[in-house]
């Protein structure tokens, strides 16, 4: 074979097959490198809160042009909760919780403070918030209150303030190094808590307590107002339901759910990264062409050798088998580049997707080097067959000639 190859090789382009390779390494780069980014990003829009089922709606009033809420008040009535009760699409209903008294919060990580502001707190009945109810209890002997915060407030800092100061991002696995201090007053009573957070949420945007916390702390801190419900949270068989849309239309309520969107979303990605992949099919195609036009203008140039190898006793399996080791050797290279670039440009993005979205999971590479294997042997057998056809073209016409 040595010497076949010896013999062939005096015509390489090597500008030809220089195209071939890079064409190769910039088409199956797009098909993966597509591949990949779709597998890394769909669970960013399909991932859920782990305490809260997919099926759970928020409920709430649609404000008007004018700023006026449906119903002329934004608070949802006994009535209107007795009505959405017994409406067949609602399998559980119950309301948020608002704190009636005021509090100051300030939030630190290692020892760097955040932020001093006042906020409030909201609180679900304890039956929709999926949390083992040991650590979604307030003991009054503690002042430790558990909390769900929103994700958007850890994606703030990750993005903006540890950058910026380099200081440590946060994940879902190391909670506990966010400082939360709570100073509450009201009704003549101040008092300092230890906020301790126990999961954050993509879905809501608002802090939630635990409801126990939610009444004791009212009936401490402002015994005298009265508690109505801006919100409703509801459990329905089917978020699709066309009833629910349409009852929400009719009586003017908005429904707080991100399912809707998120597969509207999915959908959009799904079709981008197909058009992306198309791309680096159609260039894959495009440089398989490329390759096997250099070979057969090589096989072209080198008829005559052929023929005197083909007249001393070789097969054309021998003779193919060179050009058959280039193909493949060029593809198997190309293969090892795009997995180099993507591990690199993956590492990139996925710091960047970590730190928006600190709970995602950071995936795996492993189905893009087994799509890459596989599209490695697929294109190679191609390239095999192709090659050896041509060949056997050539000593079909040898033979007939004699």
């Amino acid at each position: 074979m040595n010497m076949i190859w010896k013999l062939l090789r005096q015509h390489i382009s090597i500008l030809q097959f220089s195209g071939f390779f890079f064409a190769n390494i910039f088409g199956l780069f797009i098909v993966l490198f597509g591949y990949q980014f779709y597998n890394d990003v769909l669970p960013v829009f399909t991932a859920g809160d782990s305490f809260m089922k997919a099926d759970y709606i928020v409920l709430s009033k649609k404000i008007g042009a004018a700023g006026t809420f449906s119903g002329n008040t934004k608070t949802f009535s006994n009535e209107e909760y007795e009505r959405l009760a017994e409406q067949k699409f609602v399998s559980k209903i119950g309301k948020f919780t608002s704190t009636e008294y005021r509090v100051d919060a300030s939030m630190s990580v290692g020892g760097a403070n955040l932020f001093n502001t006042e906020l409030f707190f909201e609180s679900v009945p304890d039956e929709f918030v999926d949390i083992p109810m040991d650590k979604w209890k307030y003991d009054p002997r503690t002042h430790v209150v558990p909390i769900i915060l929103p994700r958007s407030y850890i994606t703030m800092y990750n993005f903006g303030f540890a950058q910026s100061h380099s200081l440590p991002k946060i994940s879902d696995g190391v909670m506990g190094m966010v400082d939360f201090n709570l100073f509450i007053r009201g009704n003549r009573h101040a008092d300092q808590y230890k906020g301790k957070i126990v999961a954050f949420s993509n879905r809501l945007n608002t802090i939630l307590v635990p409801q126990d916390f939610m009444d004791w702390s009212n009936k401490r801190y402002a015994p005298d107002s009265e508690t109505l419900s801006t919100r409703l949270i509801l459990e329905v068989s089917n978020p699709a339901d066309d009833g629910l849309t349409k009852y929400a239309e009719q009586n003017g309520y908005d429904l707080s759910d991100n399912n809707l969107d998120t597969g509207k979303t999915t959908y959009f990605l799904r079709i981008l990264v197909f058009m992306v992949i198309t791309v680096g099919v159609i260039i894959s195609v495009m440089s398989f062409f490329m390759l096997i036009l250099s070979i057969y203008l090589l096989v072209q140039k080198n008829v005559s050798k052929l023929e005197n190898l083909l007249l001393i006793g070789y097969s054309s399996a021998n003779i193919a088998k060179p050009y058959q080791l280039l193909a493949v050797s060029l593809n198997f290279v190309a293969l090892i580049v795009v997995w180099i670039i993507l591990y690199f440009i993956r590492s990139y993005y996925m710091d960047v997707l970590m730190t928006l979205f600190p709970g995602v999971s950071d995936g795996t590479l492993l189905y893009s080097v087994a799509l890459g294997v596989i599209l490695f042997v697929v294109i190679s057998l191609i390239n095999i067959i192709v090659i050896r056809r041509k060949i056997n073209e050539l000593w079909q016409s040898f033979r007939s000639e004699e």
